[in-house]
């Protein structure tokens, strides 16, 4: 019974147990988060508070699912997904439907990119090793997205 509690945190709500691409499938668990809190005034500070909270729950279950899976880093972890997706939007005030889609696209490029240092992340250890190779890419893809924003100002659809 707890395995499977688990296995539902870290695969939120066994979005990452898909038989097919369970990284992007899981990265909707994140576009459902931010949706959910678009709304909120504070939306950047509410969706970094997320993802550390996040960061922390999944670090504690890192060595945990790894032994479950038998495998490094197993697929069917994709909390390190959400997360990265959250610091890819938080940038934003309340993502409109097609910011929050940019941003999916955005962050999914970078996270099988896996532009420096990320693949360098994926080198430690446990539930820190799963994790920070989606961070930097989330990194990038905020950067991406402020890119963005940047070059079209004048696009209503992505504030």
């Amino acid at each position: 019974m707890l395995d499977r509690l688990k296995l539902g945190i870290v695969s939120c709500l066994y979005l990452g147990c898909s038989p097919v691409a369970p990284g992007t499938v899981g990265t909707l668990g994140g576009v459902a988060i931010a949706w959910a809190i678009a709304p909120s005034a504070a939306f950047p500070w509410l969706a970094l508070a997320i993802a550390v909270v996040l960061y922390l729950v999944g670090r504690s279950l890192g060595e945990w699912v790894e032994r479950y899976a038998k495998e490094k880093d197993p697929g069917i972890f994709v909390l390190d997904e959400v997360i990265g997706f959250l610091i890819t939007v938080c940038w934003t005030r309340g993502p409109s439907w097609l910011a929050l889609l940019c941003g999916f696209l955005v962050f999914r490029v970078f996270d099988i990119a896996k532009p420096w240092p990320a693949r360098r992340m994926e080198r430690l250890g446990g539930g820190d090793g799963i994790l920070l190779d989606d961070v930097v890419s989330g990194v990038w893809g905020l950067g991406a997205m402020i890119a963005l924003r940047a070059l079209f100002p004048d696009q209503v659809w992505f504030r």
